[in-house]
């Protein structure tokens, strides 16, 4: 019997497969089961254990203070820093600029008056947004609205560095929800 060419493609993998009945199959051994064994009991610790010793040392004025009479505390000195020198404005080519760029004068007064600047551009910036803001937004902008009050109540209290950086803090916000 002659069998079809296709019918001799499809048994001859099954030929070659072999007999699905193999009776000497090699069992590997399994490692022994782990035991874990409890860790030893803590040792009593002592019931007779004497009191800690705690000296405090005493504290007796020097006689040399008392001898002398008090006196009022100076202020410190503020010295003013000079000028800076030509040689600096001629090193960068522009007059008035240092060479790390430019840098602020300190005064307080001129970061209170950009920190409320800032403030307010930001708060013109928040009722500026015409959209509609998701959930994330919506919180992004609640977080902005608090940095904006934390930084008025710092200015009111006199710490115009605070406010300052609470105002960068929401103007970043702002820019990231803007985008």
């Amino acid at each position: 019997m002659k069998l079809p060419a296709k019918c001799v493609v499809w048994l001859l993998p099954l030929l070659l497969t072999g007999c699905f009945h193999k009776t000497n199959l090699q069992v590997q051994p399994l490692a022994p089961p782990i035991e874990e064994v409890p860790p030893p009991k803590p040792l009593p610790s002592p019931a007779n254990l004497p009191l800690p010793v705690v000296t405090v040392p005493s504290q007796t004025p020097a006689p040399e203070a008392s001898a002398q009479p008090k006196e009022t505390p100076k202020p410190p000195v503020r010295h003013r820093k000079p000028p800076a020198s030509s040689t600096q404005q001629a090193s960068n080519g522009s007059p008035g600029v240092s060479a790390i760029g430019q840098l602020s004068s300190g005064d307080a007064s001129d970061l209170r008056q950009q920190t409320v600047n800032s403030i307010t551009a930001t708060e013109r910036g928040m009722s500026g947004i015409g959209r509609r803001l998701n959930d994330q937004e919506q919180k992004t902008a609640a977080q902005i609205r608090e940095f904006l009050k934390q930084a008025r109540a710092a200015l009111a209290s006199g710490d115009v560095d605070g406010a300052h950086t609470l105002a960068a803090k929401a103007k970043v916000l702002l820019g990231e929800l803007s985008r």
